[in-house]
């Protein structure tokens, strides 16, 4: 259906382009009503400082004055009260002889036909949708003409019998315009609480003999300019949208309709429409679909933009509900990056002082703002099945069969990125567009690892190579099996692939999560979740959540290093703090399981995680201790091909050695280091002295005779030792 936009005092259309027809009508009646007021000062001016007649002028002179021949009303009473200026002023030239009354009513009838006009002047607009009385639509128009009009400035000073005093003043409005009102000088009216006016009061000086001056950006709006306030322009930017081609999945047009349908309820202000979820551009394109169902625009504020000072926030505050009055906008607030603890409070204050249309984007429900509605939509990441159909929208006759499936299976991207990344990566660079997506967030979290092995550089028992390519299977079918085979509208829980790599330091562990990461095409990021701790209430909670939101959309492998930190076995509850730590470890198994992609924890010590804990995991691989015969093969795989005397090298001897394959490694390099010293070629003696600094260096016994070793001779004895 055809929605109208919340009745928040805003026009309905932005002003037309300059050069059209309603242009040159709201020219046409800004000069009438310019013609109108001039007649109404020269009136004034011309009946001198007498009551009867500076009364008589103002309360004839509108278009809707009392007919001509009507005895004019008394003097407001106000002026039997206003104080004299501070200091004698020079007297005025002498006023022309003023308009008869015919011309005043025949000048209120041209600003009537002006005004008769649809869309109606953008005057008459803003009037209307801020509910100004006319006085205080004329007392604004007066305060525009010394804009619109600078020769106006004359007749002020006439009328004021001043000529220090060339501007609009209360004093003089009330005195000229018809049914004056002492509330349009209010701070709390209308002209004055919405930034229309502003009055430039000196210690000392009255209020009402004040200048009173229009804001410049009412003014441009009067003239017919849509641009956004400067004062605003430099906080917000245009929400992202991908246009009408890029239609909602079907699980947030669920979400559109209910926050369209909170403002479709007559209300005089809208309700916050409070969107959560965890991504960002699932929230913008809701909001920006549901704002454009109503004619808004909308902008994005970052929360962390908002003043802390209580005069600056109410300020701002102010500022926006003018502009939506002004143009057909909407504000996004943003408070899904991380702020400081206060921003929920500014925020709470914010919208509490603002009625116009709001969406508010968190990760997490906030409190409502006081004195206003707020309505809570949550905003769930596109399936799967909706991925997919979103990648082979933006590819094309690029998707190719089964491709759209892996991307969407590989990458939890909202649809705006999939869009993003399908222009940026090109036919054959879309996956690395991806990746190098998610890293932005990532590499402040956790450490990037660059996965420069194969299957070929693990050398572990047949079961555990056969259980890591299964898990390398798992990721990669998951759209098949969990979206075409329907089970994943059967199991709700469990669909991310996690596992637990358990075994001695040094056995292989990351060294297996390269392998995956390079077999999949993803990025590894490692952390210790040793690190990720924090000893305050829910701060580890946050740490978590970050980094698997963050890991989410790129698609990473994760890798959790010293999973016993924080999976040791659950005891029973004593204190506070043995709480709080089975609601962390609850909450990383619940993150885990929920995770699209591989999530990977590692451990040394398996006899110390809850065993209730191993069983939610899908895969365990044990990585042992390797026997002599794992061993020979690391040694002969730590070399590489084209190092010199690698051939002639005892692997049998070295795998005596009890070393695990990560020391191997390090044994390996730091020969070849003491070779290109001495004579560029690694000989055993060399690889013996690197294993026996690294044995001390790590603080293992040291026996002297693992360290030597004796050359055959050609004829089967051996020479003397070598070390």
């Amino acid at each position: 259906m055809t929605r109208t936009r919340p009745d928040t005092g805003a026009r309905p259309d932005a002003a037309p382009d300059p050069g059209t027809a309603w242009e040159e009508r709201n020219a046409e009646f800004l000069a009438a009503s310019l013609d109108w007021l001039r007649l109404l000062l020269r009136a004034h001016a011309s009946a001198g400082a007498g009551a009867g007649a500076g009364a008589g002028a103002g309360a004839g002179a509108g278009p809707e004055a009392a007919p001509a021949g009507r005895p004019a009303p008394p003097p407001p009473r106000w002026r039997r009260r206003a104080p004299s200026p501070p200091a004698p002023a020079p007297a005025a030239p002498a006023p022309h002889p003023g308009p008869a009354p015919a011309e005043l009513a025949a000048a209120a009838a041209r600003v009537a036909a002006a005004e008769d006009v649809e869309p109606p002047p953008a005057l008459v607009t803003l009037a209307r949708r801020l509910g100004l009385s006319r006085f205080e639509r004329d007392v604004l128009l007066m305060c525009l003409a010394e804009e619109l009009s600078p020769a106006v400035g004359a007749l002020f000073a006439a009328a004021h019998g001043s000529a220090a005093m060339a501007h609009p003043t209360f004093a003089l409005a009330l005195a000229v315009l018809p049914d004056p009102t002492w509330e349009a000088a209010s701070p709390h009216g209308t002209l004055r609480a919405r930034r229309l006016v502003e009055i430039s009061h000196t210690a000392g000086s009255a209020l009402v003999t004040s200048p009173v001056r229009a804001d410049e950006r009412v003014v441009d709006h009067v003239k017919g300019l849509g641009h956004l306030d400067e004062r605003l322009a430099v906080l917000v930017t245009p929400l992202p949208y991908e246009g009408p081609g890029t239609p909602l999945p079907p699980s947030q047009r669920a979400a559109a309709d209910r926050c369209a349908a909170a403002w479709d309820q007559p209300s005089a202000t809208p309700p916050v429409l409070h969107l959560t979820g965890p991504q960002p551009g699932s929230k913008h394109l809701v909001a920006a679909h549901t704002a454009r169902e109503f004619g808004l625009t909308p902008y994005r504020l970052p929360a962390a933009l908002l003043p802390a000072h209580p005069a600056d926030l109410d300020h701002l505050a102010r500022l926006w509900d003018r502009e939506a009055a002004l143009l057909p906008v909407a504000l996004y607030l943003d408070a899904d990056e991380e702020a400081a603890p206060e921003a929920p409070a500014l925020v709470g204050r914010f919208l509490s002082r603002v009625g116009a249309p709001v969406f508010l984007a968190s990760r997490d429900p906030h409190p409502a703002p006081e004195g206003r509605r707020a309505v809570v939509v949550e905003v769930a990441p596109p399936t799967t099945r909706e991925r997919a159909a979103a990648w082979r929208e933006a590819l094309g006759p690029a998707a190719g069969p089964g491709r759209a499936g892996l991307l969407a299976a590989q990458f939890a991207m909202d649809v705006p990125a999939i869009h993003e990344a399908a222009r940026a990566g090109g036919p054959d660079g879309i996956r690395e567009a991806c990746v190098t997506r998610g890293r932005t967030r990532l590499d402040g979290l956790a450490q990037r690892l660059c996965p420069e092995v194969g299957w070929e550089d693990l050398v572990l028992p047949e079961e555990a190579t056969g259980l890591l390519r299964q898990i390398a299977g798992q990721v990669t079918r998951q759209e098949t099996v969990h979206d075409r085979w329907g089970f994943a509208d059967r199991v709700t829980r469990g669909l991310g692939v996690t596992a637990l790599f358990a075994g001695p330091s040094g056995t292989g562990k990351t060294m297996a999560a390269e392998v995956l990461a390079r077999e999949l095409g993803l990025d590894l990021y490692r952390t210790d979740l040793s690190g990720v701790m924090s000893k305050y209430i829910g701060e580890t909670e946050k740490n978590l959540r970050r980094l698997f939101d963050a890991a989410e959309a790129g698609g990473a492998v994760l890798l959790l290093d010293e999973a016993d930190a924080l999976l040791g076995r659950r005891g029973e509850i004593r204190d506070a703090h043995d709480r709080y730590a089975n609601v962390q470890v609850d909450y990383l198994l619940q993150r885990m399981e929920s995770y699209r992609g591989l999530a990977i924890m590692a451990t040394n010590m398996r006899a110390a995680l809850d065993a209730a804990l191993v069983r939610r995991l899908r895969f365990v691989v044990e990585f042992p201790f390797p026997d002599a015969a794992r061993r020979a093969e690391i040694w002969r795989r730590a070399f590489p091909e084209h190092a010199p005397g690698r051939d002639a090298l005892d692997y049998d001897r070295l795998a005596r050695l009890d070393v695990s394959g990560a020391m191997t490694r390090t044994i390996a390099l730091n020969a070849a280091f003491l070779a290109a010293a001495d004579g560029g070629v690694i000989t055993m003696p060399l690889v013996l002295r690197a294993a026996r600094e690294e044995f001390r260096k790590l603080q293992h016994p040291v026996r002297e005779r693992d360290f030597t070793w004796t050359r055959p001779r050609p004829d089967g004895t051996r020479e003397e030792a070598l070390s």
